[in-house]
């Protein structure tokens, strides 16, 4: 029975694992690359913010929970970024051959 709903499901499903790796390791690279500009692009503001309204004492822990977020937000929006170009480039791949 080749051609199967079985078949066309395990490729379905093995494609879409290898986006998800694929998502993942590009997200991790985007994060280790971006993180740190766009941190130093920010935690001046972040800084200034936190003194203004919750005092100096928070402005060190902040600068360490700002890197953690920017990391976050970084490996997220890439991860969803990435994932999204692959599996729309793949579904247009498909639809010009299959």
């Amino acid at each position: 029975m080749f051609g199967s709903s079985s078949e066309k499901e395990a490729t379905r499903s093995i494609f879409l694992s290898s986006v998800k790796g694929f998502a993942n390791t590009g997200a991790v690279a985007a994060a280790f690359f971006v993180t740190p500009i766009l941190y130093d692009a920010s935690v001046g503001y972040i800084r200034t913010f936190t003194v203004d309204h919750y005092g100096p004492a928070f402005a060190d822990l902040m600068d360490i929970a700002w890197f953690g977020i920017v990391g976050v937000l970084t490996f997220f929006g890439a991860r969803a970024s990435v994932a999204t170009l692959i599996v729309t480039g793949g579904f247009a791949v498909a639809t010009k051959f299959f």
